[in-house]
């Protein structure tokens, strides 16, 4: 049974940081100054017009030829990610389901059946580890993989080999065989023409996509710095029941178990690490890092971390992920440059002397968009992608957030300053030798303990 009075992460975030969604970003953008001439219109960009992707925002994806969806990993994200899809666009047909556990599939298939109509055939759902493969050969054009994050390599590679465009919940990899596992599928989607799109949703939420393109402009000058956190409640968890194998407890708890989640500060605090890698281009050079367990109940994870990010040009990167009840919660990013701050908290710019520059205009937005949630955006440019024949790769850009997640994730397991290069040559491999439902060797899944202690100096 799932733990009581627990909050799920998508909830939260939609509680904390969509309130101040909306507007996109274009020829038709909405941008909004407290001064009648913008400051900074002298700023030296970050990056020229045309270096960086911004995205056409529209309510909802072209029309075009139908569409065949299939979904892999049908629990609470990959049923919430098919309703998103069916809502970004007209002409998509969910035709095929596929996850380790029949439940699962039965969930999803009725609720398919019961809210859109959309009615899966028996023979179009597939149970086992397996089932990643027959929902992708099943003649599917495009791909939703939502299964625990540890899979998402392996899955992702297939629907490549198989020429289908996918849609990748992050975060994409859990240690560093999976990233360099992303990183040649990544290469081989652009080769092949296809669309990938990643559950980064920022990235599709028009006060980011809003605020990425004034930080490009130049509007804060060069990057110097930056806080990002991602700080609340204790996530949900599962009570083991009779007849559950090791393996089956573990897949159904998999958001406190390090090798299926990659720990929270991979799994969740992605996100924030993301914003900062994405507003500014660069990737952390070296991580040194802190963390402990507190008060989680199940699994082998860590419930808080303060990773500390140094880049290529000295500046560093604060960042604190925590989920612990009864402490202050946090979801938000802060990027200081040479002539201001953005806060992804209120939405706006200040320039040093604390002044607002620049705002994102809600009221604006909801005039002129009646499509605020970046859950459904992310699809509408995934489907807008697909029919207009063109090209998108976000797997990439993913992966290295991912990466960067691992890399603090290691420093505060070992207690030891951990470099970029370290861990992208890393043998490190989540993945148990053998994948099915039964007796595991649960002595190797134990809480990460840093340095060493006394007692075993002597």
């Amino acid at each position: 049974m799932m733990g009581k009075n627990k909050i799920s992460r998508r909830a939260f975030f939609s509680y904390s940081a969509m309130l101040g969604a909306s507007g996109m970003i274009g020829s038709s953008s909405i941008l909004s100054s407290c001064a009648g001439k913008e400051k900074g219109s002298e700023n030296t960009p970050l990056k020229q017009p045309g270096e960086y992707y911004i995205p056409e925002l529209p309510d909802k994806a072209i029309d075009g030829k139908e569409l065949k969806v299939g979904l892999v990993g049908c629990g609470g994200r990959g049923s919430g990610a098919v309703e998103n899809v069916l809502e970004a666009a007209d002409g998509i047909k969910v035709t095929a389901l596929g996850d380790v556990f029949s439940d699962r599939v039965e969930n999803v298939k009725k609720m398919l059946s019961e809210k859109h109509s959309q009615n899966v055939p028996d023979e179009a759902c597939f149970v086992g580890f397996d089932a990643y493969q027959k929902v992708i050969d099943s003649g599917v054009d495009m791909v939703i993989l939502t299964t625990p994050p540890v899979f998402r390599p392996v899955h992702f590679q297939y629907a490549v080999e198989k020429g289908v465009h996918a849609f990748l919940e992050k975060p994409i990899a859990a240690d560093p065989k999976g990233y360099r596992t992303i990183m040649a599928a990544s290469k081989q989607a652009v080769a092949k023409g296809l669309c990938v799109v990643t559950g980064t949703q920022r990235h599709h939420q028009r006060p980011y996509v809003e605020a990425f393109q004034k930080i490009q402009e130049g509007i804060i000058g060069q990057i110097t710095g930056g806080n990002v956190y991602w700080n609340q409640g204790m996530l949900w968890y599962r009570t083991r029941q009779p007849g559950w194998s090791d393996m089956e407890w573990m897949i159904r708890d998999w958001v406190n178990w390090k090798w299926l989640s990659g720990d929270h500060i991979v799994e969740q605090h992605v996100h924030n690490i993301d914003i900062f890698l994405w507003m500014t281009g660069m990737h952390p050079v070296k991580a040194t890092a802190v963390g402990s367990r507190q008060r989680r109940v199940t699994g082998d994870q860590y419930d808080n971390f303060s990773v500390d990010f140094e880049f290529e040009n000295g500046i560093h990167l604060h960042s604190m992920c925590r989920q612990i009840d009864g402490c202050d919660t946090n979801v938000s990013e802060f990027i200081q440059g040479t002539k201001g701050s953005w806060n992804s908290a209120t939405h706006e710019i200040k320039d040093l002397a604390g002044n607002t520059i620049w705002k994102f205009d809600e009221e604006a937005s909801k005039a002129q968009f009646k499509q605020q949630n970046p859950y459904v955006l992310e699809h509408v440019d995934w489907v807008n992608h697909i029919r207009k024949g063109e090209a998108h790769d976000e797997s990439e850009e993913t992966g290295i957030s991912s990466l960067a997640g691992v890399m603090g994730r290691e420093a505060a397991y070992t207690g030891k300053t951990v470099t970029w290069d370290d861990i992208t040559a890393s043998e490190l491999d989540y993945m148990p030798e053998k994948l099915e439902l039964g007796p595991m060797d649960m002595s190797k899944y134990t809480v990460p303990v840093p340095g060493v202690a006394e007692a075993d100096k002597k």
